[in-house]
Order: C-alpha cells, then sequence, then structure tokens
C-alpha cells in the first residue's frame, strides 16, 4: 500500500504530526504491517494538504519552532475508505534472516547459535509488545490484527526453538569435513532457471 493511503488511514486514528506518525511505526506494531520510508512522510502529507484530503494546523511548543499538526478531512476520509475497496496485493516477504539461515551449513556453529538466539529473543520482546497492547485496544478490527500478529511470532517462536537442533547438530561439524555440499532445492533452481531465460 503507498504511503499516501497509509498517512490517510492513520489519520483516522487522530489528529497527528509528521514525527508522530514516524514513531507510530518504530515504536507502535505498525513496523511489521507496512514498510515506510520515513524521510518520504513529509512531502506525502504536503500532497495529501495540496489535494485538500488533510488540513494542517500549527501548534505552538515552548523554544522551539511550532509543529504541524494534520487532520483527516472529510474528502480524506472517502478517499481513504475508496481506497480500501481496491483488490489486496500479495504480501511481498522478504527476510534478511530466512537468506542468512538458508546457508547456515556454512556459518561456525557458535555464530549460529547466538543468530539463532537473538531471533528468539526478537520474537519473544515482539509477542510481549503486542501482548502489551492487547488489553489497550477496544476496536474489534485492531484487535484481530493483534491476534494475528501474536500467532504469527509464536508460531515462528515455537518452530525455532523446536528446530534449531536441526541446524546446530550439523554445524558442531567442521566445515571441511562435509562430504557433500548443499545443492539448490529442485523447486528452487527451475524458478532460478526460468527467471534467467
Amino acid at each position: 500500500m503507498d504511503l499516501r493511503t497509509i498517512c490517510l488511514g492513520l489519520l483516522t486514528l487522530g489528529d497527528r504530526s509528521g514525527y508522530e506518525l514516524k514513531k507510530l511505526f518504530e515504536d507502535g506494531s505498525l513496523g511489521s504491517i507496512a514498510g515506510v520510508s520515513f524521510g518520504a512522510i513529509y512531502p506525502a502529507l504536503g500532497k495529501l494538504a495540496n489535494e485538500g484530503l488533510v488540513s494542517c494546523r500549527a501548534e505552538a511548543q515552548k523554544k522551539r519552532p511550532d509543529k504541524k499538526i494534520y487532520s483527516i478531512t472529510p474528502a480524506g476520509r472517502a478517499a481513504f475508505v475508496e481506497a480500501l475497496m481496491d483488490p489486496v496485493a500479495e504480501d511481498r516477504f522478504r527476510s534478511t534472516f530466512i537468506f542468512v539461515m538458508y546457508f547456515a551449513h556454512l556459518m561456525p556453529g557458535e555464530r549460529l547459535r547466538e543468530l539463532l538466539s537473538e531471533r528468539i529473543a526478537s520474537a519473544e520482546q515482539r509477542i510481549a509488545q503486542l501482548r502489551a497492547l492487547e488489553p489497550l485496544s477496544t476496536c474489534p478490527s485492531h484487535r484481530f490484527v493483534i491476534g494475528l500478529g501474536l500467532a504469527t511470532y509464536t508460531a515462528e517462536l515455537t518452530y525455532l526453538k523446536r528446530q534449531r537442533h536441526s541446524v546446530e547438530a550439523p554445524a558442531k561439524r567442521r566445515l571441511d569435513d562435509l562430504r557433500e555440499p548443499c545443492q539448490l532445492s529442485p523447486s528452487l533452481h527451475g524458478q532460478a532457471a526460468g527467471s534467467s531465460s
């Protein structure tokens, strides 16, 4: 979803400054829902204001420049609801962790154990954050998204704890002792060959 629509959606929840919108992604649960280029937030808000989809007012601050507070207009709310009617694009899932784990057989055992422990700690932290948000929300749709996030991270945490031994055990052997190097799986090999033609 484009940043313009994301900003409109967040402003339906209340008036906010560009900085406050940025913090929603940095500190809240929204960072895992939508990827945002923070430097593009202010230009997007400016365009929305020019289109009459948001309004902007200055709010005084002590010993600091006035900050701009953005509010969604009736036209902006209508535009956002209309955007929700569009077909939902397929999720684009990219994970550096999964890419690195695809080559776990090449990593020293100590580094692999460290990486898995860090990932487990990260999943536990995400779960704790979402559980803290759960009782604060009375909106059914928000609770649904929080619950889906909890289910996702809980499933990942369970898998990591149960299956870490499957990659840690082979890593105990020296790389030089591996007789047969890992090969690209047939399905992935076919996709790679097809994309190169």
